[in-house]
């Protein structure tokens, strides 16, 4: 099954105007030797770098993304984000909210590195945060949780979906509102864990989106909708959601976690 990788196949429908390659990212196309040799040797660097990291701090866990788009269009500069995490036994394992391709459905996948980097990504490079130490152990605890790690999880799956609603959730919205819980253990429900990060200040990504392109985006693609926005915001072309880039920027922003550290081929 070939899962669809995020928002950046949302922003590509609305750089060519048209709903015709919407899926484009589903296609099967087969792995050539310089993607699995780039995408390997990305994890491998990747992998050493978090090792690093964790013999200076201790740290188990970062939040990582990924180049899977051209998003430059928009200001944007990665796709895609999940939580990593370091194993017992020693290596990375990522957790992360997929889309499985022609469907509004989401769920959530546990995989390695390579995995993670193996896609057909836009630009091999890295980026990734590391939580503050007060939220290692909770985070971690959280993470390797199969109950807990899913509880905030919404199934209704929306590439664009508004930072602060709750009927549908795409990735990136998922994994800050899992921080929330983590942070807040009495946080139960996405709107506690939404309350939370506007208290701590995080603000999201605005998107200019006409309304042509919403039009046809949402009558295109089962997994881009545009309803759950505020009129106010969406008849004016404004559709706020969670980004990579507006995570790295709060994380260090709010105090949660450090500065960007950045690895490219």
């Amino acid at each position: 099954m070939k899962i669809q990788w995020h928002i950046g196949v949302a922003l590509l429908c609305v750089v060519a105007a048209t709903t015709a390659h919407a899926g484009r990212s589903c296609e099967q196309r087969p792995m050539t030797p310089q993607t699995l040799t780039q995408g390997l040797a990305l994890a491998q660097r990747t992998a050493q770098a978090l090792d690093a990291e964790f013999t200076r701090s201790g740290a188990r866990v970062v939040v990582l993304a990924r180049a899977g788009q051209d998003l430059s269009t928009y200001g944007l500069r990665y796709s895609h984000l999940g939580w990593a995490y370091k194993t017992a036994e020693g290596p990375w394992r990522v957790l992360h909210k997929l889309n499985q391709c022609g469907s509004g459905v989401g769920a959530l996948y546990r995989q390695g590195l390579g995995e993670f980097f193996l896609d057909d990504l836009w630009r091999h490079e890295a980026v990734w945060s590391v939580p503050v130490p007060a939220l290692q152990a909770p985070l971690l605890s959280l993470l390797t949780d199969p109950v807990r790690s899913t509880r905030l999880n919404e199934r209704q799956y929306n590439l664009v979906s508004y930072a602060w609603g709750t009927r549908y959730q795409q990735s990136n919205q998922w994994a800050i509102e899992t921080l929330a819980m983590a942070a807040e253990p009495g946080l139960s429900t996405r709107t506690q864990a939404q309350a939370w990060l506007g208290f701590k200040g995080y603000q999201p990504s605005t998107l200019h989106i006409g309304a042509l392109t919403r039009l046809g985006a949402s009558a295109g693609s089962a997994h881009i909708r545009f309803d759950d926005h505020p009129n106010s915001k969406r008849f004016s072309d404004r559709s706020e959601t969670v980004t990579v880039d507006s995570v790295l920027d709060w994380l260090p922003r709010s105090g949660l976690g450090s500065a960007p550290q950045r690895l490219a081929l």
